[in-house]
């Protein structure tokens, strides 16, 4: 814990989580706007750190980095930024003993844990008659915003999309202006940030990718996104867009005039939030209940084959090494990896769906999770389970000239480069009989 002791003067906390920046940040304005001096906040929540498995866990320097930038920025305006190592509950617990509190703000979170989170923070604080604001700020359209015309959730993004866009207007991506009002942060002296060390990190030295990125990359994005050897093909701000560095409604303004398939990206994020708020039964069990029968293979070898890049199939094996080496790994070869994994091995998507939990700067629940459900023919709106992707025919259409290969697999093409650990053909025969067999067994259920 960081903080100074305060006065009896009253304040509102604002609570950062997702949302890491001092711009167009719903919450955060509405507490710069409620008339009492706001403190900023933030607690490196030990019921999440404290389970991570890797202690120089790039996501987590990420974080503390871009806590420091917050602070200086912070401290130019006079203020300082108050940040805990501790379980939220035990943070508030502390901060309402020593801070004469009016009222916490924040953004909304759609992940179970943090929905049963927040309603344990908003039991604390009204047992002490403190108000818990909480606002949209993290997607564009959010909860029951976006529902069929019988009113229920979308499960095809087809269908989503098109309201989603019927829907839109300027009123759902209009910037929140907190510059307006940052003289309502309180002026505080300067207060130190918890060290990584004392939370038991050490720091990561993964390269982040800018929030910069050229206007001609998202113009061309449909034309590059598929093609893993261009480094620039993709705009790489899926880190941004998780911990909110960046305002996802700024992008949305900006790629609804420059490309509508980038665009469909930041819709695909939001149909993922809404599966996962809707349905978040989906973060243990397949989305169609139908396939919960499947015969996963459970394969040890078999997987760490897999994790480690040395399956025989040099599109899959530079997918993985790259994700092992930077934290990345370029969307294409995201579902030729996870189709891999659960269609030519028949081992779990949960498996595959943690070790990309693991490694990936941009993961996020919702999205990795439906993400894999697709690939694994399990997920809503899913790839169906007896369409398989041939990764040699993968390679030829993405990577033809095994540019992107070669980067990553430099063996590939000498004896110490292992064969394939599966035949294709036997692969799709066999996988197509695990789902047959699991959905016969599901429906005698």
């Amino acid at each position: 814990m960081t903080a100074p002791m305060l006065c009896d003067t009253p304040v509102v906390l604002h609570w950062f989580r997702r949302d890491l920046r001092l711009d167009d940040n719903a919450a955060l304005y509405h507490a710069l706007r409620s008339g009492y001096p706001v403190i900023p906040i933030f607690i490196f929540d030990r019921n999440i750190l404290d389970d991570l498995e890797h202690r120089n866990d790039a996501r987590v320097t990420f974080i503390h980095n871009t806590l420091l930038s917050l602070k200086k920025e912070l401290e130019s305006k006079g203020s300082t930024l108050l940040t805990f190592y501790n379980t939220p509950e035990e943070a508030f617990t502390f901060l309402t003993k020593h801070y004469t509190i009016k009222a916490v703000y924040t953004n909304h979170d759609y992940e179970p844990y943090a929905i049963h989170r927040d309603e344990e923070i908003n039991k604390l604080l009204t047992s002490k008659n403190i108000p818990f604001h909480t606002f949209k700020d993290q997607c564009i359209f959010e909860k029951d915003e976006i529902l069929s015309d019988g009113g229920t959730p979308y499960k095809v993004y087809t269908s989503y999309k098109n309201k989603w866009l019927k829907t839109v207007n300027d009123f759902y991506l209009k910037s929140y202006p907190c510059s307006q009002y940052e003289s309502s942060f309180y002026k505080s002296p300067p207060a130190p940030i918890i060290g990584l060390e004392e939370m038991n990190f050490t720091r990561s030295t993964l390269l982040i990718p800018s929030t910069s990125v050229k206007q001609g990359v998202i113009k061309n994005y449909h034309n590059t996104r598929d093609i893993p050897a261009i480094t620039d093909g993709t705009s790489r701000l899926g880190i941004h867009l998780r911990f909110g560095t960046i305002c996802v409604r700024e992008k949305a303004r900006k790629a609804r005039t420059l490309n509508e398939t980038w665009l469909n990206e930041i819709i695909w994020r939001d149909f993922f939030m809404q599966l996962l708020w809707h349905f978040p039964a989906v973060v243990t069990e397949p989305f169609q209940s139908k396939f919960k029968w499947i015969p996963w293979r459970h394969d040890e070898n078999d997987f760490q084959k897999w994790c480690e890049g040395k399956t025989g199939y040099p599109l899959v094996d530079a997918g993985m090494r790259e994700l092992n080496a930077t934290g990345h790994m370029h969307n294409r070869v995201r579902m030729v990896t996870a189709s891999f994994l659960t269609k030519h091995l028949m081992i779990d998507w949960r498996w595959g769906e943690a070790y990309f939990a693991s490694l990936l700067l941009d993961y996020d629940l919702s999205a990795n999770n439906g993400n894999w459900q697709w690939s694994a023919g399990t997920g809503a709106d899913a790839q169906p389970y007896f369409r398989i992707f041939n990764p040699e025919n993968q390679q030829k259409r993405f990577d033809p000239e095994f540019v992107y290969i070669k980067r990553w697999v430099p063996e590939y093409g000498t004896a110490s480069y292992p064969a394939p650990m599966i035949e294709h053909k036997f692969a799709v025969a066999r996988c197509k009989k695990s789902f047959e067999s699991g959905l016969h067994q599901s429906n005698e259920l």
